[in-house]
């Protein structure tokens, strides 16, 4: 595998597409590296523009990614619209919070039948929609897809083995993703079922503040693994009560997002269940974290939706009353442990038993 600041060579027989990344994050950025490394002409959109011009002077997002450079033909700017109308393929990494605004204040720029990639794990407060759903509603034009799965950033901007899903109803925008992103370290696979796998993507970053919290208090390995696997349950049962296909919970961007983000220190959502583990403000957590970690948000708003919709899930009641009503790591635990004992495996396929 090439070291870290040796360009990987792309085949000259590969076309070069411009293509346009939405945030300057963590991920915008490590998602630019990958498609600048595959050849592709990279408008790079971020609201900062000291920000824009240290990666156009120095190829480095000191804030996000300081030991990281990203090469290629990256071009970053701060006109949104301008990255938008020179692009074939959108992907758009905006953290939940703003990512209706910044989508509806620059609708107009989206020409009819642009692919227009999510990239963002959250979902809106108002009418509890997924980030998919809004682009569906901010851009009708477009050609909407989802990409998630167990995807750290910091590994994939320094070239580790990764796999990610594209999901979209439109099988040519699962094709054209999986040519621009696909390569040797960086592996594309399809799923048509969008809302699952972005509810996944969304509902996984709860339970890995859950693991966080486990970790700080030096649980065992057996309760740890109790934890993502009923955090699994609860979420497939959460998201099959709202039309999501339960067989995308057993993919990449279920059990396996869901593994990697309640088993690496490098999460930021299990980064802040750690530091309130150890005894710290949520608030003050987040501020040492200096980054925006969606959990937070996701968690008031599926237990407000569980709730709504009579859905038990004991860990995300048992987080919020950490989180937010200060009630006792311990306390929950046991509350916990002592709730009623139901079946192990959510969904069961029909078998045919041999008499």
């Amino acid at each position: 595998m090439p070291e870290q600041n040796e360009p990987l060579k792309h085949g000259a027989e590969e076309p070069v597409h411009d293509v346009a990344v939405l945030g300057g994050g963590s991920f915008g950025s490590a998602l630019a590296k990958v498609l600048g490394e595959n050849g592709h002409r990279v408008h790079f959109w971020m609201r900062d523009e000291a920000q824009a011009e240290e990666i156009r002077t120095t190829g480095i997002n000191s804030r996000y990614m300081p030991d990281v450079v990203i090469e290629g033909d990256i071009l970053p700017t701060t006109d949104l619209g301008s990255a938008v109308n020179k692009a074939e393929i959108v992907f758009v990494a905006i953290p939940s919070k703003a990512f209706r605004a910044v989508i509806k204040e620059n609708s107009g720029n989206f020409p009819q039948g642009q692919i227009v990639v999510s990239l963002t794990k959250g979902i809106e407060a108002n009418g509890f929609k997924l980030m998919s759903e809004i682009l569906q509603e901010e851009i009708p034009q477009c050609r909407i897809g989802v990409l998630s799965g167990p995807n750290l950033a910091n590994e994939i901007a320094n070239r580790e083995l990764t796999a990610t899903v594209i999901a979209a109803k439109d099988p040519q925008v699962r094709s054209r993703v999986q040519d621009l992103l696909g390569c040797e370290y960086f592996r594309v696979y399809a799923n048509v079922d969008i809302y699952g796998v972005e509810l996944a993507g969304a509902l996984k970053n709860i339970y890995a503040i859950v693991s966080g919290l486990a970790s700080a208090l030096n649980m065992g390995e057996n309760a740890k693994a109790m934890l993502i696997t009923r955090g699994l349950a609860e979420m497939s049962r959460f998201a099959v009560s709202l039309g999501a296909n339960p067989m995308t919970f057993m993919g990449l961007a279920g059990v396996g997002d869901l593994i990697a983000t309640c088993t690496s220190s490098k999460s930021r959502n299990f980064r802040v269940g750690h530091a309130v583990g150890q005894g710290k403000k949520l608030d003050d957590a987040v501020a040492e974290l200096g980054q925006v970690a969606e959990g937070i948000y996701t968690l008031e708003l599926v237990k407000e939706k569980a709730e709504e919709l009579g859905i038990y899930m004991p860990l995300v009641r048992g987080l919020f009353e950490i989180l937010y009503g200060d009630a006792p790591i311990s306390a929950v635990i046991n509350k916990l442990m002592m709730s009623v004992q139901n079946s192990d495996v959510e969904f069961i396929l029909p078998r045919t038993v041999a008499e």
